[in-house]
């Protein structure tokens, strides 16, 4: 059964850099929805709300139920942009979906278990994809996929054909590797230095300060309200466009 969480969100009336800014500034998050041909509706979250129902959650497989205006509509989360120096949320991408439609989505992969080879050999579990894709119906989104790796000795692998997942089609490449258990790291140890070497010191890496770092990536979410975006591929029926 998928998780639902629900979400209330009002419509903005303006767009743009200097709008985005003002929700940021009064602890509002600007958002949009789309999907299902339907315009581009630019969204305000409160960014408390917001922080509070992301919370112990996988926001791509967690269904949300938005309500706006009274309305509610069911969507799930495509993008999420928060600020590289802070933990703040910046923008929220929602893309409205249908109970009868299949979408295509990402869902987390966690392993359980302490495989065979960590256990008595002292391997090393090594996650190389924590992630698939699959196409399914709203109603059976899972919440995450568990692999069971208690059989994993030291070299060997398992792989997205090893996963089951109900009601589900996956569509990440069967051959790729989930998980693998490698031998125990041996420490190198360092050879010791040349008579007469002396170290060079390297130069300082020049660089921009971070928070500037943190003022491009807000601009360029403020940019993404100013100019239509193109809806991506996910459901199986018509797709809609995104505007900004």
């Amino acid at each position: 059964m998928a998780n639902i969480v629900n979400l209330a969100a009002q419509p903005r009336t303006t767009t743009g850099k200097g709008a985005a800014r003002q929700s940021r500034f009064k602890n509002r998050v600007p958002a949009v929805i789309y999907g299902h041909n339907r315009p581009t509706r630019p969204l305000d979250l409160d960014s408390a709300e917001l922080e509070r129902v992301l919370t112990g959650i996988e926001p791509e497989s967690t269904l949300i139920e938005l309500t706006v205006d009274g309305q509610k509509t069911r969507a799930l989360i495509r993008e999420i942009q928060r600020h590289p120096i802070r933990p703040d949320i910046i923008h929220v991408d929602f893309y409205e979906i249908r109970s009868d439609e299949k979408v295509r989505l990402k869902v987390p992969v966690h392993c359980v278990g302490t495989p065979e080879g960590v256990r008595n050999a002292g391997g090393v579990l090594d996650q190389v994809a924590r992630e698939v894709e699959i196409e399914v119906l709203p109603e059976h989104i899972p919440e995450r996929v568990e692999l069971d790796v208690t059989a994993l000795a030291v070299g060997h692998s398992l792989h997205v054909r090893d996963l089951t997942i109900p009601n589900a089609k996956i569509i990440t490449d069967a051959d790729l590797t989930i998980a693998t258990v490698v031998p125990p790291r041996t420490e190198e140890v360092a050879a010791p230095a040349a008579e007469g070497v002396t170290e060079v010191a390297e130069p300082e890496l020049i660089r921009k300060p971070r928070e500037e770092e943190g003022e491009a990536v807000e601009g360029a979410a403020e940019a993404s309200e100013e100019k239509p975006k193109a809806e991506k591929p996910k459901a199986e029926k018509p797709k809609g466009g995104k505007e900004g």
